[in-house]
C-alpha cells in the first residue's frame, strides 16, 4: 500500500470564533488561542492549541476505527470494514519524518475495539474478543492464528460495536450496547411505553468485565460490571484513579416519539453525552432517565411517565462530565506522557464523531475535546483541543463532514493519534513548543 505525504505547515496564532461558534453553540468552551496547522493532502485546516503541531501520519487505510500504540511505536488500526482484505492495519514511522512509510494488514474479522496488554494485541468484532500474541519487538506472531478470549457476545446491529480496555490486574471491559432506544416495546415509534424492568439490561445496556487471559468465555464466566448504559464506544482504563470511565451515547429522537411532550429545538439539545466513572455495581440510568445538560438534572424519560420536567434515576449515578447532545463521543484517552504542558497531564481526550440528528438545528461535534483532570475529578469546563475535521463550518452544520474522529491513543514519546472512519486517515498530534 503506497501512501504519498508532505510536510504540514504551521501557521501563525489566531482565534477561530467563526468555527468554534458553529461547533460549540452558545458555549465558551474552546475560545482560546488556536494555532494553524494543515494536513498533507489539504483537504482541512486542523486546529489546535499554541505550540502543537498536527500532521497526517497515515491516509486511505479504509475505515479506522479504534487504535493503539506499542511500547516501540507500531501502531495498530482496527478497521470496520476489510481494506484489501484485512482487518487490522499495523503501521510504522521507520525513518522518523512522522508518517507510516511501512504498512501491513492481516485479520479477517470486522469491528472497533482494540488494544494492547502485557505481550499481547486484543481485538474485537460485533460479537468476540481476539488476542494476538506479540514478539518482542510488538510483532503479531501469528496473525492468522488469533485465539478468541470472548465468544458469543449479542449483536443485533444496533450498538453493535464490541469497545475494549483492559486494567492493570489482569482483566478485559466489553462494551455491550442496548439493541434499543429507550427500551420501548416497539423501539423508535411513537408513543409506544418503556419496558419495566427492561428485559435488554440482562444481557446488554452496560460493561461486562472478563478475564484477559481466559479463552473461550462466554456471558457466563463474565461479571456484568456496570448497566444502564445506553451503548458506551470511547472507554479507558485510568491508571491515576484505578477506575474505568466510559463515554456514553444519549437517547434519540424525543420530539418524533413523544411530539407533545418536546419540540425539535429541544431534540436538538437533550440528553447530554455523558462521561461516567464505573465501579463494580455502577448503575447509569438508561433507559429510565436521561441527563438534561441546561437544568443539570436526572430527568425521568418520557417512554416511564417523564415530560422533561419531572426528575427521575435518583438511584443512578451522576455523570462526571456533561456534553452537548447528539455529538457521539466515540474514543475517551487519559493522557499520561510528558510531552504536552503540564495542564494535559491525567486529563481526558474525547473524540467526537459528530451529530445527524440535531436538524432543524445545525450539527455538532466532529472535534477532540480535552477535560482537565486533578486528583481524579475535573477542574474546569470541557474545552475544544483539535477542530477542523469536518472541512468548515458549512460542512459541520450540515453534517457532511469530510473527517470524523472515531480513535485515540497515546505513542511512547507522549503525542497521540486520532482516527477517522469517514476519510479513512490518521493524524498524529505532538508538542513542539514553537
Amino acid at each position: 500500500m503506497k501512501q504519498l505525504f508532505r510536510r504540514s505547515l504551521v501557521l501563525p496564532f489566531f482565534i477561530v470564533l467563526t468555527a468554534l461558534s458553529a461547533i460549540a453553540g452558545d458555549s465558551d468552551h474552546g475560545k482560546s488561542n488556536k494555532k494553524k496547522a494543515t494536513n498533507t493532502d489539504g483537504d482541512v485546516t486542523i486546529t489546535i492549541p499554541a505550540g502543537f503541531k498536527a500532521s497526517l501520519f497515515a491516509d486511505k487505510i479504509g475505515k479506522p476505527r479504534h487504535i493503539t500504540v506499542s511500547s516501540n511505536g507500531y501502531v495498530y488500526v482496527k478497521l470496520a470494514n476489510k481494506k484489501d482484505g484485512n482487518t487490522i492495519v499495523r503501521l510504522k514511522d521507520t525513518n522518523g519524518d512522522g508518517k507510516a512509510d511501512e504498512v501491513i494488514g492481516f485479520g479477517n474479522f470486522t469491528g472497533t475495539g482494540i488494544a494492547i496488554k502485557n505481550g499481547y494485541l486484543y481485538a474485537s468484532s460485533d460479537e468476540e474478543v481476539y488476542r494476538y500474541k506479540l514478539d518482542a519487538k510488538n510483532q503479531v506472531i501469528s496473525p492468522n492464528q488469533p485465539e478468541k478470549v470472548v465468544i458469543g457476545l449479542l449483536s443485533r446491529h444496533e450498538h453493535e460495536a464490541k469497545a475494549i480496555t483492559l486494567d492493570n490486574e489482569g482483566n478485559l471491559y466489553v462494551n455491550i450496547g442496548a439493541y434499543s432506544n429507550s427500551c420501548q416495546l416497539k423501539d423508535r415509534e411513537r408513543g409506544s411505553m418503556g419496558m419495566k424492568p427492561c428485559p435488554i439490561l440482562d444481557s446488554a445496556g452496560g460493561i461486562w468485565q472478563f478475564k484477559a487471559d481466559k479463552l473461550n468465555q462466554t456471558y457466563g464466566d463474565g461479571v456484568r460490571y456496570a448497566t444502564g448504559l445506553r451503548n458506551v464506544v470511547g472507554l479507558d482504563w485510568n491508571t491515576a484513579t484505578n477506575s474505568l470511565f466510559v463515554m456514553q451515547h444519549g437517547r434519540d429522537q424525543l420530539n418524533t416519539i413523544f411530539p407533545d411532550m418536546f419540540d425539535a429545538k429541544q431534540n436538538a439539545e437533550l440528553p447530554a453525552e455523558c462521561m461516567y466513572e464505573l465501579h463494580k455495581g455502577s448503575n447509569c440510568g438508561w433507559p429510565y432517565m436521561y441527563y438534561d445538560p441546561a437544568q443539570k438534572k436526572k430527568m425521568l424519560m418520557p417512554e416511564y411517565g417523564g415530560d422533561g420536567k419531572i426528575e427521575g434515576g435518583q438511584d443512578a449515578q451522576d455523570p462526571v462530565v456533561a456534553f452537548p447532545a447528539h455529538i457521539a463521543p466515540n474514543g475517551l484517552l487519559f493522557y499520561s506522557g510528558n510531552q504536552f504542558p503540564e495542564k494535559y497531564r491525567n486529563g481526558a481526550f474525547v473524540a467526537f464523531h459528530g451529530s445527524w440528528n440535531r436538524a432543524p438545528e445545525p450539527q455538532k461535534g466532529f472535534l477532540v475535546a480535552f477535560v482537565p483532570f486533578k486528583d481524579g475529578k475535573p477542574t474546569g469546563d470541557w474545552e475544544i483541543f483539535a477542530d477542523g475535521f469536518a472541512g468548515g463550518p458549512d460542512l459541520v452544520a450540515s453534517g457532511r463532514a469530510k473527517h470524523r474522529p472515531c480513535g485515540l491513543a497515546q505513542g511512547p514519546d507522549g503525542s497521540i493519534y486520532v482516527t477517522d472512519d469517514q476519510g479513512g486517515s490518521v493524524w498524529k498530534i505532538s508538542y513542539t513548543g514553537k
